[in-house]
Formats: structure tokens, C-alpha cells, sequence
């Protein structure tokens, strides 16, 4: 399975949860499978999904599941031990590994060789870690939302990209929507 494959396996069971998604492609396969104004997609700053899914987390009580790529966490490596030190049991990162850098060409990154990024989340003092595989990811996101326990998945996928239109909804509108989806659902 690659990644848009993963995505649209896990559409209807994120399709009612607070999700930040990953820039460039996950977003616009995201979009393209289910739009939803629940959904902040990143249109830029690669690296920072799980940043600012923690940060949505610690703000308020509902769930959030940030959607981030090997790639990205690389990017941005002190994400990891940022989650470890600030637990939000509201708080999913799921890590859709798939060894590459799907927006920029498919360069493969070295979690697709030697660096497991289960290992690094763990080290890093990330409690509640699991490794999956494509097809298990589905049942391993279900499990983990009725957890209420805060849970770093890390879905070990195919590479690979699907032909995708760009979002087309100006930054602002998405952040708009997005806020106003948080603020009504804890009024």
C-alpha cells in the first residue's frame, strides 16, 4: 500500500476528529478523499504537523491526530522529544513511514534505510508507541482514539504518489474554518 491508499483507508475514521495534515501531497490526497473543515492542512512548513497537532492538543480537551510523513519528523527531529516531555492524552502523531520524500520526488530518507523512527520515539521517552503495517493501520488509529492515551503510530508503507489537483482554498479560509471547527466543538 502507498500513502494515499493509507489515507483513504483511515478518511472515515478521522472524518469526525480535529486533524492536522502533513504539507504538500498527504494534504491534497487527504482533500481530494475527504474534505473536511475539521482538517488543517498544511500548504507549507515542512516538519511542523506534529508540532502544531501537539500544540492544538495541549490548547484544548477534544482529540487531534496530526498526520506527518518520515520525512517531515526528520525535518524537524526535535518534534519527538517535545512530545515525550509534553504528554496530551488527546494527542495522535501518526508517522506514515514510507521511506521517502513523497512531495519533493521520492528521494528516499534514512528512515527508509537505517533509522527506525519507533526506535527514535522511544528513546526520545515517547510511552505509547507502535509500529504498524499499511493495511493494520486503519484498526491501529480506531485503537488508538479509543485509548484516550496518547499514541505515536508509525505506519510502515510502500513509497509511491498518486496524481493529485493542488488545494485550491486560500490559507486563510483553511486556517478560518479550522479554528471556528475547534472553538465550536469545545463551546
Amino acid at each position: 500500500m502507498i500513502r494515499s491508499e493509507v489515507l483513504r483507508d483511515i478518511a472515515p475514521i478521522i472524518s469526525d476528529q480535529l486533524v492536522v495534515c502533513n504539507i504538500g501531497l498527504p494534504s491534497q490526497e487527504l482533500h481530494m478523499i475527504d474534505d473536511q473543515p475539521s482538517t488543517f492542512y498544511m500548504l507549507g512548513t515542512m516538519g511542523l504537523s506534529s508540532s502544531i497537532g501537539l500544540g492544538v492538543a495541549l490548547a484544548q480537551n477534544k482529540k487531534v491526530i496530526s498526520i506527518d510523513g518520515d520525512g517531515s519528523v526528520l525535518t524537524n527531529f526535535g518534534t519527538l522529544p517535545t512530545i515525550a516531555n509534553n504528554v496530551a492524552d488527546n494527542f495522535i502523531l501518526l508517522i506514515i513511514d514510507n521511506g521517502s520524500y513523497g512531495s519533493t520526488g521520492d528521494q528516499p530518507t534514512y528512515a527508509g534505510k537505517k533509522t527506525s523512527l519507533t526506535a527514535v520515539a522511544k528513546a526520545c521517552g515517547c510511552e505509547n508507541v507502535i509500529e504498524c503495517a499499511a493495511e493494520d493501520t486503519a484498526e491501529t488509529l480506531r485503537q488508538a482514539i479509543e485509548s484516550d492515551k496518547m499514541t505515536i503510530i508509525v505506519c510502515k508503507c510502500e513509497s509511491g504518489n498518486i496524481k493529485v489537483p493542488v488545494i485550491t482554498m486560500d490559507p486563510v479560509v483553511i486556517r478560518a474554518r479550522f479554528m471556528k471547527e475547534i472553538e465550536s466543538r469545545n463551546a
